[in-house]
Order: C-alpha cells, then structure tokens, then sequence
C-alpha cells in the first residue's frame, strides 16, 4: 500500500487540469443531470481505483467573500483513464439543483457552485484540482478471487465504474488475473436514470461467471411489501447469498448519498436476526478483516 498516491496536490496549491469531454448521460425522463466528464492531468495525478479529486470551483463564496472550497468527486476512470494514456481522468456528477416550493420551480441562487461549474464546462475549460485522497474504497489487491459487491445510488456509482472498467473493459493485468465475482447493485429513480447501462450489459453478456447486475428502480419497481424499490430490498432478495459470500472473504463496498444508509443497516440487522447471527459482532468481523467500504455524502 506504500506506493498509493494520496494527495500529490492540496488546496492552497492545485493543479490545474483541462476538462475535454463534458457529455449528458441520462434520458430525457431522469430525475436531474448527470454529465460524465473527462479531465486531462497529464500523468501528473495518478491515482488508484475507489480514490477521489477534489474540485475548486471559480469565483467566491457570497457567504463569507473568500475563495470557494474544494469539493470532492469520486474518479469513474481506473488509473488508466477512459483513453488508456494514463493523462485523463473521468468524473460523473450530478447538476446540484434547488427546487423552491414558493416560486414552484428551481432557485438559481442556490444551485451547486461546483457541479454546475463542471455541468456547464466546455471543452478546453481549466480546473483546479487536489488530490488524489482517499484509501476507504481501494480494490482487494493482493487477491484476484475475490468477490466485490458494490452498492450504489445514483453516482455513487463512479467508483464502481473505475473497477469495472479495469477488471472487464480494458486490458489490465488486473483483468486478466481476476477471477472473483463482481456484483453490482445501483439504486436509481427510473430506467432513464440509469448510468453506464450500455457497458454494463456489455460485461454482463462477455462475463456472466464473472459479473452480475441488479437494479432498483424507486419509481419503476416494487419490493416485496408491495412499496417501493429501494437499494436495500434489492439487496435484501440476495441477502443469503451476499451473506455467504461475504462469510467466504468477500467486500462489500456502498456509495452514494448518506441517506441510502440507514435503510441497508436496518434491512442487514434484520437478516442477521433471522439467521441467529450478532449483528454488530458480524459487522465487526468484516471490519476487521478489511472487507466493509463505506464512502458516502
């Protein structure tokens, strides 16, 4: 783990990258944008896979007149990037907007400063940029046979999209030696909302021993007490299967907003209490054993 880049660049001196790709990658019926967009670094940041870059939006904050602060995004790329150069690095961000009940439509004085500064750049447009940080969602390095179960809502997704891209999409050594199963389930609001779904189902047909998908749409599906589809009772209608192979050394990794987690505590509780299992003893265990990844905002 020595050689894990971890902030190469910080704050008070960033380095400026070079946005070259900026795309809208749902349907016309999502809830809300969601652009994926590519940042040229030019080998000066690498990173590894699950890590995150900071982004220092332009301008000043209203609020207190200095500069406006970093905020940070999960890479969607593996440290190759998308151009397998290893200079670029993808990012997927959803437009942060605020919908005011009294005017009955969005306020644009409390949009996000920095999604929409990236949802809006064009080409050529420069980027402050920290980073790389984080160590929480990192792959399982040192064995390929590992099972890796991600749980996703909306672009919380992004780091998953940088394992998939290494272990199915790219020629990677990594790849090649993999021989574990990866799982992925996302959580969206309905089917124009899904992200990434054309190189899903392209991994899922090249891979089936390999790669499994399974998608919660809020709006589109119900659970099994006739209400909505969330994450967790998509997780649920696998729990003995994810439990067992969690039991055989498998991570399980969560990504998204902060608000996806309380349901999936309550829902893995009550499977633990149907199984004689001590909940807070099983968490403990995969703790310890480095198999449990929580990065959520």
């Amino acid at each position: 783990m020595s050689e894990i880049p971890i902030n190469t660049y910080k704050n008070k001196s960033p380095f400026v990258g070079k946005i070259t790709s900026v795309k809208r990658i749902v349907g016309p019926e999502a809830t809300g944008e969601t652009c994926d967009i590519v940042i040229e670094h030019g080998g000066k940041m690498p990173y590894w896979e699950g890590q995150s870059f900071g982004v220092i939006p332009p301008g000043t904050n209203p609020k207190n007149g200095k500069p406006n602060s970093v905020r940070l995004y999960s890479i969607a790329s593996s440290r190759y990037g998308d151009d397998m150069t290893g200079n670029t690095a993808t990012l997927c961000v959803r437009r942060a907007t605020y919908w005011c009940p009294e005017l009955g439509a969005e306020d644009p004085a409390k949009k996000g400063v920095c999604s929409n500064y990236l949802c809006d750049a064009t080409p050529g447009t420069e980027c402050k940029m920290t980073g790389p940080s984080g160590k929480v969602m990192l792959m399982p390095e040192d064995k390929p046979e590992t099972d890796i179960i991600m749980v996703a809502t909306g672009t919380g997704i992004a780091p998953y999209r940088s394992f998939w891209k290494r272990l199915f999409i790219e020629e990677t050594p990594a790849g090649e030696a993999y021989k574990g199963l990866a799982w992925l389930f996302l959580g969206v609001a309905n089917s124009d909302a899904l992200l990434y779904d054309d190189e899903l189902q392209g991994i899922k047909s090249k891979y089936p021993e390999n790669f499994r998908l399974d998608y919660a749409l809020s709006r589109e599906a119900t659970n099994k007490k006739g209400g909505k589809m969330y994450i967790q009772d998509k997780v649920e209608e696998y729990s003995d299967e994810i439990f067992d192979r969690l039991d055989k050394g498998g991570h399980i990794y969560f990504c998204g907003l902060k608000g996806m987690m309380p349901g999936i505590q309550d829902m893995l509780a009550e499977v633990c209490k149907e199984k004689g299992i001590d909940n807070e003893e099983w968490l403990k265990g995969l703790k310890k054993g480095g198999q449990w990844h929580v990065e959520v905002y």
